[in-house]
């Protein structure tokens, strides 16, 4: 139902801008605002702007902080210091991931995990029940906004807004400060595009004014809205995965190629499992593909082998706007993941070919 949907802060703004609005992961959020090809465009050539505030964000503090983070997360978060981010995934029980999501040192014993929208709540539980030595949590999803501003031009565009030289922010690292006279934003130099730029999180309160500022500095840029519908073909583009689709809680981090961000010098949920797995190998691997002429494929068209046996399904697909062409990700069996393998996407009753191919589809900036 329309009216159990959550609203993000800018909601209104949104539909002033013309956006066309969907559900999505329990939200109202803006899936374009003219075309999905136009901002995809705007922002691999230029500089867009995605208000992505449905990702949820825990604080987590304490002295035993960071002994939780090493228990539910993949990664090794003892390598992070202050300032620096880090990719990684909370591992279930039975060989698959809860969700995948970002991990900020803010200070010692500080930590800020910023989860998919969809698993808010499933994330939080699954934390908690390991939150065995009464670490400090904070659900703070409907405190902060979340602008993530892409794009070659997007440093650019932003540089009027701040004191802080945002070109000497490395990537996967963030300072916090005032920005837009904003105070207390984190600017981060991640992103979901591939195309370079930064998410800023923002209290709510400031929310409205921030996005009017970063929209009136960065018009010489060509600054656009961009919803989600560019958002997944940019991604997609760079082969990164969207929880829901391409990973799962049936889906292992080694067999998804997340084996790095999946750590074996600590202890964490499943790690023996995960590590014979690595050991043994896996059976099937996900892999891009690029079609060989035409057809678009989609998430869960079947991929099969020459002989038209199914060896998998798409998880998701579509065609770049950057290559003009039909890529997609898939699970296939190990031996038909090594690029230039030939596969097969069961589109509209015909088995149309695709070559396997390295990540990522498209050259992005990022260091």
């Amino acid at each position: 139902m329309a009216e159990d949907l959550k609203t993000v802060t800018l909601n209104d703004v949104h539909q002033q801008l013309g956006a066309k609005m969907v559900p999505f992961a329990g939200y109202n959020m803006p899936v374009r605002y003219s075309s999905d090809l136009d901002e995809h465009h705007t922002v691999r050539r230029a500089v867009g702007i995605f208000d992505v505030s449905h990702m949820g964000e825990f604080r987590v503090r304490g002295p035993k902080a960071l002994d939780l983070i090493q228990r539910v997360t993949s990664n090794d978060a003892s390598k992070l210091v202050d300032g620096k981010a880090q990719y990684a995934c909370l591992p279930n029980n039975e060989g698959g991931i809860v969700d995948d999501l970002l991990v900020y040192r803010l200070a010692k014993n500080d930590y800020l995990l910023v989860v998919n929208a969809s698993n808010i709540e499933k994330d939080w539980n699954w934390i908690s029940q390991h939150n065995t030595e009464g670490v400090e949590m904070e659900n703070i999803s409907d405190q902060i906004s979340l602008f993530a501003v892409q794009g070659p031009k997007a440093a650019a565009a932003l540089q009027s807004l701040t004191d802080v030289d945002l070109n000497s922010i490395p990537y996967y690292s963030f300072v916090q400060g005032t920005f837009a006279a904003a105070p207390n934003v984190i600017i981060s130099a991640t992103g979901y595009t591939g195309a370079g730029g930064f998410e800023l999180y923002v209290p709510n309160e400031s929310a409205r004014d921030v996005w009017e500022k970063i929209m009136a500095a960065g018009k010489e840029f060509g600054i656009k809205p961009i919803g989600l519908g560019a958002r997944d073909t940019l991604r997609l583009e760079m082969g990164y995965c969207l929880y829901g689709n391409d990973i799962d809680d049936a889906t292992s981090p080694l067999e998804a190629g997340l084996g790095w961000v999946t750590k074996f010098t600590k202890d964490f949920t499943n790690a023996e499992n995960l590590k014979k797995q690595k050991e043994q190998g896996v059976s099937r691997k996900l892999v891009g593909f690029l079609m060989d002429s035409g057809g678009i494929p989609r998430s869960h068209y079947e991929l099969v082998d020459e002989a038209g046996t199914k060896i998998g399904d798409v998880t998701s697909g579509t065609q770049s706007p950057s290559l003009g062409k039909g890529v997609g990700l898939g699970y296939v069996k190990t031996e038909l993941s090594t690029p230039g393998s030939k596969v097969f996407v069961q589109v509209r009753g015909k088995n149309l070919p695709a070559t396997v191919v390295k990540l990522p589809f498209v050259k992005g900036t990022e260091e």
